[in-house]
């Protein structure tokens, strides 16, 4: 009897490694089939868009003839979007998840709040757009501007940071906030010094990766009013704009093959500019983790 259960005992183990082993061959063939199309498109993008990715594109307008075209003006109006969707996003974001997390009451109103956050992180982004259409540029009549698509994209990202944020400040341990409470300081302080240092690190990492989406989004900025083809710099927040995804958008619908190679150098630069972002947030966050160590 003891012998017929321990070799039940030793099938069940061996069949429990067997789907064990199968199961690990399984995932790491669907990474390589990630990391294989990745590769594909890395160097299908690099072997079309070297050839034009240079000083001259950087620094020229756009133009109707290939050899003549650049991205200046959708590269600076990117980035003038980013000066009005990063500090209002964040701004807002971050201090909407401190008051849902340590000031507002845990009621019904509050769930109905967080629900309807979370929902809006997977609205469609066009939706936002015809938001943006509504109520920045024609009812505060700021027109398809620069300022209009950035509180556009502001919102688009909101959600986001805000679910993040919250994540972030609710893997603080209590233990941090009771002590510095028990030793006098106000609510605020306990905020300040002990919450927000500890919770930076993962709101940081969140917030980076909700900018990262904005600063590639076209559909929202095309029903605001983004122009298609800009052969100016803006001089203010004011003004028409363009960017670059709607820019790799335009080259892309052009049947000569010139302009094809012109959105692979475009589509170059986005990755570079969200290279640079989120190595920068990886930099925060190690030097942030370093400190609190």
């Amino acid at each position: 009897m003891k012998q017929m259960n321990r070799e039940v005992v030793t099938n069940k183990m061996n069949r429990r490694l067997k789907m064990n082993t199968l199961a690990k061959w399984i995932f790491f063939g669907i990474t390589l089939l990630i990391l294989c199309i990745l590769v594909i498109l890395l160097v299908r993008i690099f072997s079309q868009g070297m050839a034009y990715f240079d000083w001259h594109f950087l620094t020229n307008f756009a133009s109707r003839r290939a050899e003549n075209a650049g991205i200046l003006g959708p590269l600076v109006g990117s980035l003038m979007l980013m000066v009005v969707v990063i500090p209002i996003a964040l701004i807002l974001g971050i201090g909407t998840a401190i008051y849902l997390e340590e000031y507002a009451k845990k009621n019904w109103f509050t769930h109905f709040i967080e629900t309807n956050i979370q929902n809006l992180a997977g609205v469609p982004s066009i939706v936002f757009g015809l938001l943006g259409l509504t109520i920045f540029v024609n009812v505060f009549g700021m027109g398809p501007s620069i300022l209009a698509g950035g509180l556009t994209l502001a919102l688009l990202v909101l959600p986001i940071i805000v679910v993040t944020a919250q994540e972030a400040i609710r893997a603080v341990p209590n233990h941090l906030a009771h002590a510095s409470l028990g030793l006098g300081a106000t609510k605020w302080q306990t905020i300040q010094k002990v919450i927000l240092p500890s919770a930076l690190p993962g709101i940081l990492t969140g917030s980076i990766l909700a900018l990262s989406r904005a600063i590639g989004e076209t559909a929202p900025l095309i029903v605001v009013g983004a122009l298609v083809f800009v052969n100016y710099l803006p001089s203010g927040f004011m003004d028409g704009f363009a960017a670059i995804p709607i820019q790799i958008y335009n080259w892309t619908i052009r049947p000569q093959e010139e302009f094809q190679q012109l959105a692979a150098a475009g589509i170059i630069l986005m990755l570079i500019l969200l290279i640079v972002l989120n190595a920068t947030a990886v930099w925060l966050r190690n030097k942030l983790n370093r400190k609190q160590q």
